[in-house]
C-alpha cells in the first residue's frame, strides 16, 4: 500500500484484504509504505517473491510515476500484472470556510488575483489529489501552490486546520466536517454529476471545460507470478467484488465497485500512463 493509513484507498485495501484472506484461508496484512511517489512501494513489491503472496494496491500515483520519474528502475506495465480495479469514486473541490469561495468561478478569480498564494494539500506527489489540483491550474489558467502530505487523511486535516486552503479529495471521507460547516464542498471532479451528490455541480460545468479526475484503485501482482496462482487470485477477487454486501460496505465513502478483467484493467493502466504523461509535460510538473 503506497499511501499512509486512514484514506479511502487504505480502507478499500483492508476491506477487500480481509475477504481475500477468508477466501484463501490466509491472514492478509496491509503494509503501508508511503512516500517517494509510490516508488518505494513499487520497488519493495518487485523484491518480494513472485508467488502470489504479495499484492500491490495501485491508484493514480502508480500511473503518474513514469511521467515524473522517467528513469525508473522498473516498467509499470512490463513488471506488474494487472488483476482488477476495485473501486471508483468522485473527487471534490473542498475549501476551508474562511476562503471566500462558494463556486468554482470564485476560486478562479481569487487565484488569479493572488497567484501562487492559495495552497492546496494532496495525498502526496503524483496522487490523484495532486493531479486534480495541477489539472485545475492548467485548465483554469491559475497557479494554486501544491503542498504534499503522506496520505489523504493528512491532507484533509491540513484544510481543517487552515494550514492549506483547498483540497481535491473524496468528499465522502470529509462528510462529517462538511455537514458541521468546518469544510465547504464547491464542486465534484467527475465528468458528470455523481449520483449520490446530484445537487453538487461538476468543475467542468462550472467554467473549467474538459476537467475530469476520477479516484480509483486496483490490484496488481509481480509479472512473474505463476499463471495458476494468478488465475486463482483473479477468480477469488471476482467473486469477492460481486458481493452486494461488499458493494454496500465500500459505498460508505461514496465508492462504487469497479470489477473488471485483467485485460481491461491492463488497458486502463496503459491509457492512464499516457494521459498523465501529457498532463505532467504540459503543466511542467517536476518532483522537486
Amino acid at each position: 500500500m503506497p499511501l499512509a493509513p486512514g484514506g479511502g484507498n487504505d480502507g478499500a485495501a483492508r476491506i477487500v484484504g480481509q475477504r481475500l484472506g477468508e477466501a484463501l484461508g490466509e491472514l492478509v496484512v496491509v503494509d503501508n509504505r508511503p512516500g517517494g511517489g509510490s516508488i518505494i512501494a513499487s520497488e519493495l513489491m518487485l523484491k518480494a517473491p513472485p508467488d502470489g503472496h504479495t499484492l500491490y494496491l495501485v491508484s493514480t500515483v502508480f500511473t503518474v510515476a513514469p511521467a515524473l520519474y522517467p528513469k525508473l528502475a522498473f516498467d509499470p506495465l512490463r513488471d506488474f500484472a494487472a488483476l482488477t480495479r476495485i473501486t471508483i469514486a468522485p473527487g471534490a473541490l473542498i475549501v476551508h470556510p474562511s476562503l471566500p469561495v462558494r463556486a468554482v468561478k470564485d476560486l478562479v478569480a481569487l487565484a488569479k488575483a493572488r497567484p501562487g498564494q492559495i495552497t492546496f494539500g494532496s495525498a502526496g506527489l503524483g496522487s490523484g489529489s495532486h493531479l486534480g489540483g495541477e489539472l485545475f491550474n492548467l485548465l483554469a489558467g491559475v497557479k494554486l501552490l501544491h503542498v504534499p502530505y503522506k496520505g489523504s487523511a493528512f491532507a484533509t486535516i491540513s484544510v481543517l486546520s487552515g494550514e492549506t486552503a483547498v483540497a481535491f479529495n473524496n468528499p465522502f471521507s470529509s462528510l462529517p466536517h462538511l455537514k458541521a460547516g468546518r469544510l465547504r464542498m464547491v464542486a465534484v471532479t467527475t465528468a458528470r454529476r455523481w449520483p449520490l451528490l446530484p445537487e453538487i455541480p461538476t468543475i467542468a460545468e462550472s467554467g473549467v471545460p474538459g476537467y475530469e479526475i476520477l479516484i480509483w484503485n486496483g490490484l496488481v501482482v509481480h509479472a512473474a507470478t505463476p499463471p495458476a496462482i494468478f488465475a486463482r487470485l483473479n477468480r477469488e477477487l471476482a467473486r469477492i467484488l460481486a458481493s452486494p454486501a461488499l458493494a454496500e460496505l465500500l459505498a460508505t465513502d461514496g465508492s462504487r465497485v469497479m470489477a473488471e478483467s485483467p485485460a481491461a484493467f491492463g488497458a486502463f493502466l496503459k491509457n492512464e500512463i499516457l494521459k498523465w504523461q501529457r498532463v505532467v509535460r504540459e503543466a511542467g510538473i517536476t518532483p522537486g
